[in-house]
């Protein structure tokens, strides 16, 4: 009998599966209130936000530009300076005149007289594309019609890697057209000045309320005056002698700073009084021309030197401290300008030395003006395949 159960009890424990001997697992639990599965009650609440600890969140890293943004606003912010929106009238047809790489090219217009300035006559100037001494008759002489041809030119000849900027890029300010325009060099000083330190926008915006403190509505004027003059519809610059009579309270009121007023109203005393003249910014040396502004508060170095380029359209003009034309240089020859890193004084990024700038660029005079147009358009043209 007692094999008998033994065998039985083996046979069942072998037909039975593991599954079968463990416990069922209870059901859950349903909640009564189906509203308190979705809505937790307020002690909850607060008690899981007590046990929440607080963190804070990871910070993004964020890689900081490798270049500071330019000290020197060039090319586009000083196209004010050469802006004649309130005094260029319609433009005159491009009058072939002689041509001076060494000096003043413009038409200048004098800020008391309206009047356009002759330059002193010059010796002509052989031209270098035509000049021949097989011919009897006397060789072409250098105008404001061929002399960006002869710039440019001398640009490939000096460094062959200037076609491809030469032939995409089009230096419209010293081209026959950009010489024709009529400039007031005491209009452009006084754009160089409300420009600084703002934006292109900004400083159109002040300066249109400088002009606007001269030139005021019809209905405010004499009834006289404003029937004389009801078919003026441009408001004209104002005369250096009517800034500098002009209170300095009533100058800022056009948004200018305390010490820019006073920078117009010293510049407005130098012309009214004789000091600065249109005929001497066109006929004296760049030196001089360089050693006179920069004398007049307000006016540094830079200043002058873009103001000679682009408003005398003076062609032997460069700039060591433009940013843009460093960095352009540096691409020029080159140079990985995105990861230059070498520093300055004055805690300013520099990607190139002035020393080896002067080197570079001697070799383009007489014409270091049109090169140093270039230098700020390098980046927007592979220089790289040359052949």
């Amino acid at each position: 009998m007692a094999s008998r159960r033994s065998a039985r009890l083996a046979g069942m424990v072998n037909s039975t599966k593991l599954t079968d001997l463990t416990p069922p697992l209870p059901p859950p639990a349903v909640s009564r209130k189906r509203k308190a599965a979705h809505a937790p009650a307020a002690d909850e609440i607060e008690a899981n936000e007590a046990e929440a600890v607080p963190s804070t969140p990871r910070r993004r890293r964020t890689t900081k530009p490798t270049t500071e943004l330019p000290a020197t606003p060039t090319p586009a912010a000083v196209s004010l300076i050469a802006e004649e929106a309130h005094t260029q009238k319609p433009k005159p047809a491009a009058v072939t005149r002689l041509a001076d790489p060494s000096r003043t090219n413009a038409l200048l217009r004098s800020p008391k007289t309206s009047r356009i300035i002759v330059p002193a006559p010059v010796e002509p100037v052989p031209s270098k594309l035509q000049a021949s001494t097989l011919t009897l008759t006397p060789p072409p002489t250098t105008t404001t019609a061929n002399i960006l041809e002869e710039a440019c030119a001398h640009l490939i000849k000096v460094d062959p890697r200037m076609r491809p900027l030469i032939a995409k890029h089009h230096c419209r300010i010293f081209s026959p057209e950009g010489l024709a325009e009529q400039i007031d060099p005491f209009e452009s000083l006084c754009s160089s000045i409300i420009s600084q330190q703002v934006s292109g926008a900004a400083a159109k915006s002040i300066k249109a309320r400088f002009v606007a403190l001269f030139n005021p509505p019809p209905d405010a004027r004499a009834p006289s005056a404003a029937a004389a003059d009801i078919t003026t519809t441009t408001p004209t610059f104002p005369t250096p002698s009517a800034v500098a009579a002009t209170p300095l309270p009533t100058l800022r009121t056009a948004g200018l700073s305390q010490r820019k007023a006073e920078y117009l109203q010293g510049l407005a005393a130098k012309f009214a009084a004789g000091e600065l003249t249109a005929q001497m910014l066109a006929d004296a040396p760049y030196e001089e021309v360089l050693a006179r502004l920069t004398g007049v508060r307000g006016l540094g170095k830079w200043t002058v030197e873009m103001f000679a380029c682009f408003a005398l359209k003076r062609m032997d003009v460069f700039s060591t401290g433009d940013l843009g034309v460093q960095r352009g240089m540096a691409a020029f020859v080159g140079r990985d300008v995105a990861r230059l890193k070498a520093k300055g004084g004055g805690g300013k990024w520099k990607y190139m030395a002035e020393k080896e700038m002067e080197e570079l660029s001697a070799r383009f005079s007489p014409y270091r003006s049109v090169f140093m147009w270039y230098m700020w358009r390098v980046e927007e043209t592979d220089v790289s395949t040359m052949e």
